[in-house]
């Protein structure tokens, strides 16, 4: 095991942990940025409350060279090996006035076996990237993300017991992911309508989101009515919610079809049980177990 006392010797830890070893954090504030190299590293805290690596990069901001960071530019922590698991910490993007600044990640995972429990995950607009990014863009950004950013390559991640925290599209991406018994917390926002979940997996894609027993809440402010459980990033997306619970900020119809796009003829969104009032695009998730949706 690797303790880190300072804040200025975390990225260093993390880079001469052997696969396998475990990296511990203490309590605190750790403002830094920090990417995982090391496949079958764990990476604990002391605790959601109490252990927390918090940066502050948004999309608008300019490089040295005065390019935009861009939203896959902006993230606090990045995992970019397989088989890493995360525990007991806070993981964060305090940027802030997303209506201002573009997207601002807190954690992208661009890792196979991901595995994250009792965490909190916190941000605005984009706060948990889930990899690989869409192909069209893994084309787009060659010369401009290195490419441990780019990697074309399945990705499986799991959550479990987590808080995750934002307000537009703040779960998002391509990866075959489960949240289970985790929150799903809508913060507010100046624009006032907000999407919990966009995700972009492609046509050939068999798992997307899962979302299994979570609670979708909403602090004090977020109006009634005003929250998208997902809306499809690209053609396709996949998301299914099974036995969730839901505020009354979240919108009756559910699922948006991505401004004035035709996505909700491919969109692949499911529900068990489907709730009256859903948009009529929304699929029966019961029916999809048993093969016929």
């Amino acid at each position: 095991m690797i303790t880190v006392k300072n804040r200025d010797d975390l990225q260093q830890a993390l880079d001469a942990a052997r696969p396998g070893e475990t990296v511990q954090l203490g309590p605190g504030e750790w403002r830094a940025k920090i990417m995982v190299r090391t496949p079958g590293l764990t990476l604990c805290g002391a605790g959601a409350d109490r252990t927390r690596i918090v940066f502050g990069d948004y999309a608008q901001k300019r490089d040295t060279l005065g390019r935009e960071y861009n939203t896959f530019r902006t993230w606090t922590a990045a995992v970019c090996a397989d088989g890493v698991t995360v525990r007991d910490l806070c993981i964060a993007n305090d940027a802030l006035s997303p209506e201002v600044k573009g997207q601002e990640v807190a954690l992208t995972v661009y890792g196979d076996a991901f595995t994250m429990e009792r965490c909190r995950l916190s941000s605005t607009q984009d706060t948990l990237f889930l990899g690989p990014l869409p192909r069209d863009l893994i084309a787009r950004y060659d010369g401009f993300l290195p490419d441990i950013l780019r990697q074309d390559k399945p990705c499986r991640q799991t959550f479990t017991g987590c808080l995750i925290e934002g307000t537009v599209d703040f779960i998002f991406g391509c990866g075959a992911a489960l949240f289970q018994d985790c929150e799903i917390r809508s913060l507010r926002d100046a624009r006032g309508t907000g999407y919990a979940a966009a995700p972009a997996h492609a046509p050939e894609q068999g798992e997307g989101f899962t979302f299994r027993r979570c609670r979708f809440t909403a602090e004090p402010g977020v109006a009634d009515g005003s929250i998208w459980l997902a809306r499809p990033w690209r053609d396709y997306g996949l998301c299914v919610f099974e036995g969730c619970d839901y505020g009354a900020h979240i919108a009756p119809g559910g699922f948006d079809k991505w401004n004035d796009t035709a996505r909700d003829k491919t969109a692949r969104f499911y529900e068990v049980p489907l709730r009256a009032g859903r948009v009529p695009w929304a699929r029966d998730g019961a029916a999809r177990k048993e093969g016929q949706g």
